[in-house]
């Protein structure tokens, strides 16, 4: 069984490449939560929603984002009536926030998600990082600053300096996660092309999975979000300058730490600093399912690899 840690949409798509390659009781995709707000009264779950339609091939493939084929009447009269309309709710994106809140008056964030994810035709596995309540919280040159507002409101401008969690203290990995870690049958963990600061460490600061990807007897390699020194998409590459961490494997290997056994890379930074951890070179770009796919296939034969060590 696969562990894949996800968030954002270089993560759902590698997500997406997985579960090409393995069945449906073989991958658990397990999606950073940090990024969730409430919005109109609704609950939002940016990062669960994107890897729902990414493996329900429902995404929008140029956003990365949202539905295909979204309309936007609802935000147009939001914002005709004075509404805030700096968070975009496509019209038929909006019946998932709805569906989500009425489920959540007598569910777990994890059961709606199994739902929503059933209904949308998804076979593979989605479960958030935690049931509990979780929000990461930006402090910059501007305050400290709720995850959309920074992300989204200001457009990830103002500098970036630190990262927190509200609600870290409580929260616990959702059931699905917490089985998977301890399953016998876990053949790796793989950390997504997904931001690390924004979207993987959110999932680490849960109570105790950090820990446990330390002692896991299973290979834990991250899919590096960078090609040569840039971001293929959002603020990653930005956000890692203004904290002094350098931008290449070297870089996002200490800033994860003792958690790698592995790191995939991009053959464009093949003359990058490398850290001492077996490193894959490879295609890291995912241009279409087929890149996915390919990408998924390489990181899990270099798991494979790893165990046999």
């Amino acid at each position: 069984m696969i562990v894949a840690l996800a968030g954002g949409v270089g993560g759902a798509r590698l997500a997406n490449g997985l579960a090409a390659c393995l069945p449906p009781d073989e991958l658990l995709v397990v999606v950073n939560v940090g990024d969730d707000f409430d919005h109109f009264g609704l609950p939002i779950c940016p990062d669960l929603d994107t890897v729902c339609y990414t493996l329900a091939g429902l995404n929008d493939p140029q956003q990365g984002w949202g539905l295909a084929g979204e309309s936007w009447n609802f935000m147009a009269a939001i914002g005709r009536l004075g509404g805030e309309d700096w968070f975009n709710l496509g019209d038929r994106d909006l019946a998932t926030h709805v569906m989500r809140r009425l489920l959540l008056e007598q569910h777990s964030l994890s059961e709606a998600t199994r739902q929503i994810a059933d209904k949308l035709g998804v076979r593979h596995r989605v479960a958030p990082a935690t049931d509990d309540r979780l929000r990461s919280i930006i402090d910059s040159d501007e305050g400290r600053l709720a995850f959309q507002d920074y992300f989204v409101r200001r457009r990830a401008a103002p500098v970036f300096r630190a990262i927190s969690f509200d609600g870290v203290d409580e929260a616990r990995p959702s059931a699905a996660f917490d089985a998977a870690l301890d399953d016998p049958a876990l053949d790796a963990i793989i950390l997504c092309p997904s931001n690390p600061v924004l979207s993987l460490a959110p999932i680490l600061a849960i109570q105790g999975v950090r820990e446990r990807l330390c002692q896991s007897p299973a290979p834990v390699v991250a899919v590096s979000p960078f090609i040569g020194g840039s971001a293929v998409k959002g603020p990653a590459a930005k956000i890692l300058e203004e904290l002094g961490i350098s931008r290449d494997p070297l870089g996002l290997a200490s800033y994860f730490g003792d958690v790698l056994d592995g790191l995939v890379i991009d053959q464009a930074d093949a003359d990058s600093p490398r850290p001492d951890i077996p490193v894959l070179l490879t295609e890291t770009l995912m241009r279409d399912d087929a890149g996915q796919k390919r990408l998924a296939a390489d990181v899990l034969d270099f798991t494979r690899q790893l165990r046999d060590r």
